[in-house]
């Protein structure tokens, strides 16, 4: 079987590659999708992913695939079953996983960063960490689980209520679940702010209830425009870039939450604007990875409540995951995914 085992510096190789033995509570995935990710970008460049990086490695930790064969003491599964797989792993016993804060983990592994992941034909996994898709559910649409299940935990920290002015800044993959899980969250406006057009149709066609280009104009202006409502009432920031941190102050109404999604450069820093949050009495969080919301992506997933398809823009080989990668970065581009088997 083969993999596409990253090297570091911005190397990869496709090698043939065993698999440890089957045990008791693990389950032997066919891959089939796995989705680039901006975690796969950054650790491309050298910088860190959401557990320690060390190479050789196959990433990969957005994916879906069949299960092949489970090990004796598994009851959930069977052979030819669709899952969808959560890559991150934590200890349970060290103090955050014992205070109910296992996203800051000490110990966390993760399946695509420091373990073999999606970009290889099979993968062996804890039963733990796989989830259930209905038959129905195209193997595209699972693959996005994982970026779903992390947006969730991001809305889940904005605290959007029934009739909220919600501003998205970003229309990737990320930004355009971010406009879906608004709208099911019952924001009255869900505005997505992207400079490029494609992105903005996209967001419209997926319900996001107005869109504008940052670059156009002022864009408290636009959102006043689009929403008659001056701020809103939350902010979703999903590039990682200054400019867009600043727009999310900016924008945001008094008493408004911002919720920082994106995963910015390790070094990025931010003159915080201080007389904006005691004035506006703003609330400013981050968000990190998807504890405990993985069975809920999964669950909106087989409610067919999330829309996949239109993100997918790019798709590409097992042999292909540098390309797939560049195509990630670019400005045309959504979803990108590499198919590992057939």
């Amino acid at each position: 079987m083969r993999g596409t085992f990253f090297l570091g510096n911005r190397q990869f190789e496709v090698r043939e590659m065993e698999l440890p033995p089957l045990g008791p509570e693990d389950i032997l995935i066919r891959n089939k999708v796995c989705g680039v990710c901006g975690t796969d970008v950054h650790i491309y460049h050298g910088e860190p992913g959401s557990a320690e990086v060390t190479p050789p490695v196959v990433l990969g930790h957005e994916y879906a695939g069949v299960v092949e064969a489970v090990g004796e003491a598994v009851t959930a599964f069977r052979a030819g079953d669709k899952v969808t797989v959560d890559p991150n792993i934590y200890c349970g016993v060290c103090r955050y996983c014992r205070d109910g804060k296992k996203q800051m983990c000490e110990n966390m592994a993760a399946i695509g960063v420091n373990r073999n992941g999606g970009f290889a034909e099979y993968s062996l996994v804890p039963a733990s960490q796989a989830y259930l898709l209905k038959p129905q559910v195209p193997l595209e649409t699972g693959a996005m689980a994982e970026p779903l299940a992390c947006c969730i935990h991001g809305i889940d920290l904005a605290g959007i209520r029934p009739g909220d002015a919600v501003l998205v800044i970003g229309g990737g993959a990320i930004g355009l679940l971010m406009v879906q899980l608004a709208r099911l969250s019952g924001a009255a406006h869900a505005v997505l702010s992207e400079p490029v057009a494609m992105r903005r149709q996209v967001g419209l066609q997926l319900g996001a209830t107005a869109a504008f280009d940052p670059l156009a104009g002022d864009a408290l202006k636009q959102f006043e425009q689009c929403t008659g409502q001056r701020g809103a009432d939350v902010v979703i920031e999903c590039v990682g870039n200054t400019a867009a941190t600043s727009q999310a102050f900016d924008c945001a109404a008094k008493g408004a939450s911002i919720v920082l999604f994106s995963v910015p450069q390790v070094d990025a820093t931010f003159d915080l604007p201080l007389f904006q949050v005691f004035q506006k009495e703003l609330t400013v969080k981050g968000s990190f990875v998807n504890p405990n919301t993985h069975s809920r992506a999964v669950a909106l997933i087989n409610s067919n409540l999330i829309c996949v398809e239109p993100l997918i823009t790019h798709r590409f080989e097992l042999h292909q995951v540098e390309q797939a990668i560049h195509a990630q970065m670019g400005g045309d581009s959504i979803k990108v995914l590499v198919y590992a088997g057939q």
